[in-house]
């Protein structure tokens, strides 16, 4: 795919230092994605690249990622500039977020809090809950463009249904890695993350990813992978996001299902989570959290609503059990 073939020339008429690209602006075909036995690192992007094919991606073996192309991203030189920019996808008719891509630099990363992402709900998204599960659900808003790189908070053309695992274990290292690395030098990265959908499927069987850093060609960062939407243990129906407990020792900790009927479209109602609250600290915390034993009965309050609410009337989450996390957001 040769992706942004005129982004240069657009970037440099640009009066902006960074600017979210409108689809007119760019030429971004839908590709798939081939892998490749080659693991040596590029000196410099070639003129053209390859394709991608989901197929070749190997089936779920209990590790959140794995290696795609030799670890090369599918960049070519066409794409390479250290212009800060931005760019999402339409959502497709059925509502599902497509490529997301961008230059990471210092000047597009956030400086402010991150805010809610709650009011989004992404196709596959449902209120599942298990015991083992981090933060007890089992779905999490992810950003396919991480907050910590592009500032981004509730664009719905950037966040997808994601489990909690596929979130932290397989996303969130690599994020960390081209953060880091941005943060260190001061220099560019392009980052371009797909998330692969099979047929008319709602939730995504896992996302792209693919890092370069510009000013030190790919010595720096440089990888390709494929990091699966799922959780060990759980079975999963990704035409709806329905899933199940597969894993026969995992028995007794059965899910709880606190989601009502989702429609095809990926909407539901507005989630309810339970916490505690110290009335009297105004903070949120999980139940099993081991501050909850130290508030005493007057300023204990037990509660079962909305985090944003909560957030809304001044309370803030306790910094020791993230309450935040158990309202799936990403």
């Amino acid at each position: 795919m040769r992706a942004f073939a005129a982004l240069a020339a657009a970037l440099m008429l640009s009066l902006c230092s960074c600017q979210i690209l409108p689809e007119t602006q760019v030429s971004v075909s839908p590709f798939t994605f081939h892998s490749s036995e080659s693991s040596q690192k590029p000196e410099e992007l070639p003129e053209e690249s390859g394709s991608f094919d989901l197929s070749l991606v190997p089936e779920f073996s209990g590790e959140p990622s794995t290696v795609i192309h030799g670890d090369i991203p599918y960049f070519t030189k066409d794409d390479l500039t250290s212009e800060p920019f931005e760019y999402y996808s339409e959502l497709d008719s059925l509502g599902r977020c497509g490529i997301t891509f961008s230059c990471v630099c210092q000047e597009i990363m956030p400086t402010e809090k991150r805010g809610s992402i709650g009011a989004v709900k992404p196709t596959g998204w449902h209120y599942d809950k298990y015991d083992f599960v981090d933060g007890k659900y089992l779905y999490n808003r992810c950003h396919l463009q991480g907050y910590q790189l592009t500032g981004e908070n509730a664009n719905e053309r950037n966040l997808i249904t994601g489990t909690r695992w596929f979130n932290t274990e397989g996303m969130l290292p690599f994020e960390n890695e081209v953060a880091s690395y941005v943060r260190r030098t001061g220099n560019h990265v392009l980052y371009r993350v797909t998330p692969e959908f099979q047929g008319d499927d709602l939730l995504a069987r896992g996302v792209l990813m693919e890092a370069y850093s510009v000013e030190d060609s790919g010595a720096g960062v440089c990888f390709c992978v494929f990091c699966y939407n799922a959780y060990p243990g759980v079975s999963i129906d990704y035409a709806t996001g329905d899933n199940r407990l597969s894993d026969p020792s995992l028995a007794e900790e059965a899910p709880q299902n606190t989601r009502e009927p989702e429609t095809r479209s990926g909407y539901s109602p507005a989630e309810d989570c339970d916490f505690v609250l110290n009335t009297n600290s105004m903070k949120i915390h999980l139940p099993g959290c081991e501050s909850v034993q130290k508030i005493s009965d007057k300023n204990r309050q037990e509660y079962s609503g909305s985090y944003d609410e909560l957030i809304e009337k001044g309370y803030s989450p306790c910094g020791a059990c993230h309450p935040e996390h158990s309202v799936a957001q990403s």
